[in-house]
């Protein structure tokens, strides 16, 4: 990974995990996807993942073919914005699969330019720690891996203490989205990472039940006779694919606040801790094990006019019963979140590029 890449994703940055803008008959709405490209770079995002989740895994499909063209589309508005800017943003390319299928992807990511993969295991179920290792050195040799502690409601496995802390040996990791949405495994991964002696593998929540406090907390850990403290740095997070103006600003707010620890924890942010996971709780409709996570998103989305609909390439993937009423609820509850005025001054602008 390049010097600046490396740099800007240490210090930590927000990087939503995009979503997929389809038109009414579920083909590529390739304005409105350049437009949500626009959005985040103008909200200040540090980064943007692609081929990710809530991108759809059905872009994958021979049948639908989306894969390639939805990562060189963002590569090119990153690309073009950047050079316009004199910044890098960071491009982060979902990988998955089992380990020919991954090494194709990671190959043609990195092809278009993007720094890393977040490499999902959820291909790997019955895998042990040797192949699952092996599978990730695999990975590693052609693209810097970002890699993903995904929860198991939602595909992902239990990955023990043991495989953090050997995936750690592993040169090219750069990063880790941390997303069991489990306090004693987001543990395990630190404290493998902290043991290693890893100091340049950077941390990044995707526990949407708990972004700020994870972004506001020190792990400390005893390792070989003296202690060792570490931070989740930034997001990776569907989450931050909505409101992310807002997020920025979230982010900012927790940085500085860790910046000055003579100072107490400002209460604010402790009750944005809160707001944020029952925003949450809306959007990725936890109540009905996140079925309508990818639709409730692109509710959001549409209500600011920066999507059309919530069409999904699975015609069955809707909003759960209830779902938009929630979704209502936390706008009424929370206005101070969302970064609906900042979207309508310039959404048309985006749109129109």
């Amino acid at each position: 990974m390049e010097t600046t890449a490396r740099q800007r994703l240490d210090q930590g940055v927000v990087i939503p995990a995009c979503p997929l803008a389809l038109t009414a008959d579920r083909r590529l709405d390739e304005r409105r996807q350049r437009a949500l490209c626009r959005y985040y770079l103008a909200a200040g995002a540090g980064g943007l993942a692609v081929g990710v989740h809530t991108t759809q895994f059905e872009i994958r499909e021979p049948h639908v073919g989306l894969l390639r063209p939805v990562l060189e589309l963002a590569s090119e508005e990153l690309r073009r914005a950047d050079e316009a800017a004199g910044h890098v943003t960071l491009r982060i390319a979902g990988v998955c699969g089992r380990t020919d299928q991954a090494v194709t992807e990671a190959a043609r990511a990195c092809d278009l330019g993007y720094h890393a993969g977040l490499l999902s295991l959820a291909a790997l179920p019955d895998a042990n720690d040797d192949e699952l290792v092996a599978h990730c050195r695999a990975v590693a040799d052609v693209i810097p891996v970002f890699g993903f502690y995904l929860q198991p409601a939602v595909g992902g496995r239990v990955l023990e203490y043991e495989f953090w802390r050997r995936f750690a040996e592993i040169e090219n990791v750069v990063a880790i989205k941390i997303a069991p949405f489990n306090r004693y495994q987001t543990i395990d991964v630190i404290r493998a990472i902290a043991e290693s002696g890893r100091r340049d593998v950077a941390l990044y929540t995707g526990n949407d039940d708990n972004i700020v406090l994870d972004l506001l907390t020190t792990y400390r850990f005893r390792v070989g006779g003296a202690w060792v403290e570490r931070r989740i740095v930034g997001g990776l997070l569907g989450h931050w694919a909505v409101w992310t103006k807002k997020a920025v600003e979230l982010l900012n707010g927790c940085q500085a606040a860790v910046a000055s620890p003579q100072d107490p924890i400002p209460a604010s942010l402790l009750q944005a801790n809160v707001e944020v996971t029952d925003a949450n709780a809306a959007f990725f409709d936890s109540a009905n094990q996140y079925a309508g996570c990818i639709p409730g998103l692109h509710e959001v989305l549409r209500r600011q006019g920066l999507f059309e609909g919530l069409w999904c390439l699975n015609p069955d993937e809707s909003m759960s019963p209830g779902q938009s009423e929630q979704i209502d609820r936390v706008y009424a509850a929370y206005p101070h979140l969302n970064d609906d005025a900042f979207v309508a001054e310039h959404r048309d602008t985006w749109l129109a590029g």
